[in-house]
């Protein structure tokens, strides 16, 4: 990545109104470099500050008694016409109330203006609301360079400005105003195009939430072997997401339970399901949404589904749902809270109006609430059991193309009778076993490197067999196998 094109990245930041920009790095001298052409290359004053040095302007002389963070943000606010600011390692002073409102407010104040604010250092972690107004900026973004004086073509139908007027939609007017002209400034068209840059923008806003996990579309190329049915199944339901569908006043599908033997693919289902609808994806597990303070779970819960409906259409994967919602919790930490937190879900899963797809992945069937095992609550409850020998042949074919070897060239019939009670997951560990060891003897990959891999694993089939045995029983004739 050349240094021309990060300052034109910085620069289009700047001119599309991100008042505020971090720079997580220790490479804080490029960044000085870089932001001294971006205030040259528009012509305004170049500032920079340290708490060891105090505020100082480029070739000018320092400002007495601006080492600290708080003095400093205040003399910035009295500085009159745009100016670009490096503040170096200021993150830290935010403990600080008084320095964070300073911050906050300075921020908000410079968003109509070409200034903006450049935090480093290394890490950089600001307090929430702050963040929320930042833009993190890393020095290996793609190269966009920018005239100021730049015309924008509007080339949008009338469909594709409600799509856009959708994809914007949950955001506030300033965000809303930053990603539009973050897009814009990549071609200088306002084109269909910047539909999807729309989302990923938003979805990274979305993700710096901490509650929810970020797949893009064009991010997602997660493949599934097998699962004949629930392919099918999601053929059909497809067109519930369609403008037709809307008006005719039908609701959208809202989501599948995924239950079953562990490894065999029900994480991956999620992500495939975005994949087939060209959606993207957000992820929610227990490890986010669960906080150490009273009353703050709930609040991440509720904060959770609204940002999934303002990111709507969406696919909304809850992996490990019965840990999510483990009724009645360990300990009197608990109190109730998993059971507050269940009925939250239940209620939001039938009342939703948004276009979120909930697809809950279970592993211990045994744990997972009954109430989400009745009929009406999903749209359909998928099972999915070790895979039979055509899908095993199917998931070496698969995961031998991923790591560049050439299905064509291996016996993926006699791998797939070799790994008879193997799930997906162990199948995978075991190509990628066989690889490690053929690099380690700097030989080729054969079948028989393969099946020494294999036969050195015993199967969750094999040591788990009893329980395995449990969930194919509770299954049969409940769920819908997914091939």
């Amino acid at each position: 990545m050349s240094h021309r094109s990060s300052v034109h990245d910085l620069k289009s930041l700047v001119l599309s109104f991100h008042s505020l920009i971090a720079i997580e790095t220790v490479e804080e001298e490029r960044v000085r470099s870089l932001l001294m052409e971006v205030a040259a290359d528009l012509r305004q004053p170049f500032y920079e500050w340290s708490v060891t040095e105090g505020l100082q302007r480029l070739r000018g002389v320092t400002v007495d008694g601006t080492q600290d963070a708080l003095t400093a943000l205040r003399h910035i606010d009295r500085i009159d016409g745009d100016s670009v600011y490096l503040l170096k390692d200021l993150a830290p002073h935010l403990s600080n109330a008084n320095a964070a409102r300073a911050l906050r407010d300075l921020t908000h104040k410079l968003t109509a203006t070409r200034s903006a604010l450049v935090l480093t250092g290394d890490p950089i972690e600001l307090p929430r609301d702050i963040e929320a107004m930042a833009v993190r900026f890393t020095l290996e973004l793609p190269d966009d360079a920018l005239s100021a004086r730049q015309q924008v073509r509007v080339d949008l139908s009338r469909d594709d400005a409600q799509r856009l007027v959708g994809a914007l939609s949950g955001l506030t007017l300033n965000q809303a105003r930053q990603v539009i002209a973050q897009a814009i400034v990549e071609d200088g068209r306002l084109s269909a195009d910047v539909i999807q840059t729309v989302i990923r923008c938003k979805g990274e806003l979305i993700e710096r939430g901490g509650v929810l996990e970020f797949f893009p579309v064009e991010e997602n190329k997660f493949q599934l072997g097998g699962f004949a049915r629930l392919k099918a199944w999601l053929d059909r339901a497809r067109v519930g997401f369609s403008p037709q569908a809307r008006a005719l006043n039908l609701e959208a599908p809202k989501g599948l339970l995924i239950v079953g033997v562990q490894g065999c693919g029900k994480s991956l289902a999620a992500k495939f399901i975005a994949r087939q609808w060209q959606l993207p994806l957000l992820k929610l597990d227990a490890g986010r949404l669960y906080d150490k303070y009273i009353g703050e779970s709930e609040k991440n819960f509720r904060k959770a589904t609204d940002l999934a409906e303002a990111m709507a259409p969406v696919v909304l994967w809850i992996d490990e749902i019965e840990k999510v919602f483990a009724q009645g919790g360990t300990g009197e930490a608990d109190a109730g809270l998993s059971q507050r937190l269940f009925g939250s879900f239940l209620t939001w899963l039938q009342e939703k109006n948004a276009a979120v797809f909930v697809v809950g992945a279970a592993n211990d069937l045994f744990n997972v609430p009954p109430e989400l095992l009745r009929k009406g609550r999903f749209d359909e409850i998928f099972f999915v059991d070790l895979p039979t020998v055509e899908e095993r042949a199917n998931i070496f074919r698969i995961h031998l193309a991923l790591r560049k070897q050439n299905p064509d060239g291996f016996d993926l019939k006699a791998l797939a009778a070799a790994t008879e009670g193997f799930s997906g997951a162990e199948i995978e560990q075991a190509v990628i076993s066989a690889l490690y060891r053929s690099l380690q003897q700097k030989q080729p990959l054969t079948v028989d490197a393969i099946i020494e891999a294999v036969q050195s694993t015993v199967p969750l089939s094999v040591t788990r067999r009893e329980d395995i045995e449990r969930i194919r029983a509770m299954a049969r004739g409940r769920f819908t196998p997914v091939s």
